[in-house]
């Protein structure tokens, strides 16, 4: 074969192979509040080409209140934080860990840890793969929530808590912060940072990762040991920039985002927008997520809003530009997840009960039409899996 013919032939292979790729079916885990319908974690299969949620699940991982999904990079791990307490049929808090099942395979429980501590909101698999971070959230005011570090061993199974670490309320708000309530963690791109945010405390709390110095105290506190945030905004998710020099937080109290700037574990407030700039009250931010290419973020605000925010982010100083506020379509947009390839968000609005997918336009960032809306019992996070289907 003439090499412009080889040439053309392997041109149109490789076309074809990007072009399924970015339309075969892919995997998406839907987790809720557990009790009467809901069993835990639904596994189902998502179409990219029409966005839209094949309604039957292609298995059910059964696990108490997994409030907050991590999957693994390579798709093959879940981790899922069981968000129980005192009220719960089982009162401790826990995290399990999954051997994850693609297409006809089904999942395989590995192990369950506790988390020496209640409500366990978000975890956050260390960049190494060596620990789980995970944050107990704590409805009660005393003691309060915690941040624990649970090991992981090369099979995804979680060992006992070799890290609990407190924090001091700002009690700012009587109602909800006479206790510290850590309610996600991150840790910096480079991975010798992880921050802890603190909705009961209002601080960013900053620790230096340091596993080779003590594997059973990896955990110390950093230099500058914590960001201040405004009294009562409650800080709730945090997120970095690929390049670790940025970083954007939500404050679920006071409704708003917070651009960061990050320099060698030091967090500075460069600048604050209210999700909903005509709205005081009845705020309660949650969500955060940028797109895969940084150039936008997304936050959502439930209460009485029930919106995702969209901003541009400024490639150079990382500011934000309010660029959209889309409806929810429903009420607790609890969470939500850009589809892989950045045409669609799935949202899960947890009180009113269902799924809503609404069209994304990868070029300007903002929200489109809606494309499908599925009941769903009081659903609580959404993840897509990496890879393709099998």
């Amino acid at each position: 074969m003439p090499l412009r013919s080889a040439l053309l032939a392997w041109s149109l292979l490789m076309s074809a192979a990007i072009a399924h790729a970015e339309t075969a079916p892919v995997e998406l885990l839907v987790g809720c509040y557990t009790g009467g319908q809901c069993q835990g974690v639904g596994r189902y299969r998502f179409d990219p080409a029409s966005g839209r949620i094949d309604p039957r699940p292609l298995e059910t991982i059964v696990t108490d209140n997994p409030s907050w999904l991590t999957v693994s990079a390579d798709g093959a791990r879940l981790f899922a934080v069981n968000e129980n307490g005192p009220a719960s049929p089982d009162p401790v808090g826990r995290a399990s860990s999954f051997a994850l099942g693609r297409g006809a395979a089904r999942s395989r429980a590995l192990s369950r840890a506790n988390t020496l501590g209640d409500d366990p909101a978000h975890a956050a698999l260390g960049r190494d793969g060596r620990y789980l971070f995970v944050s107990n959230y704590s409805g009660a005011q005393s003691p309060g929530g915690s941040l624990a570090v649970l090991p992981v061993d090369a099979d995804g199974r979680l060992g006992a808590a070799v890290q609990v670490l407190g924090h001091r309320a700002s009690q700012a708000d009587r109602e909800r912060q006479l206790g510290p309530h850590v309610h996600a963690a991150a840790q910096s791109p480079d991975g010798r940072y992880v921050f802890a945010a603190d909705l009961g405390a209002d601080k960013v709390y900053a620790y230096r990762y340091d596993p080779a110095r003590s594997a059973e105290r990896p955990l110390l506190a950093a230099t500058t040991p914590w960001l201040e945030l405004p009294a009562g905004s409650g800080p709730r998710h945090l997120l970095f920039s690929a390049d670790g020099r940025h970083a954007y937080l939500t404050l679920e109290m006071s409704g708003e985002i917070v651009a960061l700037d990050h320099d060698d574990g030091r967090l500075r407030i460069v600048q604050t927008l209210a999700l909903d700039p005509g709205r005081r009250q009845g705020n309660a931010a949650a969500a955060l997520h940028l797109s895969a290419d940084g150039r936008f973020i997304y936050a959502s605000n439930r209460g009485e809003d029930n919106h995702i925010a969209v901003y541009a982010v400024d490639p150079g100083d990382g500011r934000l530009r309010p660029l959209q506020r889309r409806a929810s379509e429903g009420r607790g947009p609890r969470e939500f997840a850009l589809a892989p390839d950045g045409r669609h968000v799935v949202v899960a609005n947890q009180h009113s009960g269902n799924l809503v997918v609404i069209a994304r336009d990868p070029a300007s960032g903002e929200l489109g039409a809606t494309v499908q809306t599925l009941p769903m019992v009081s659903p609580s996070d959404v993840k897509f899996v990496p890879g393709p289907s099998r």
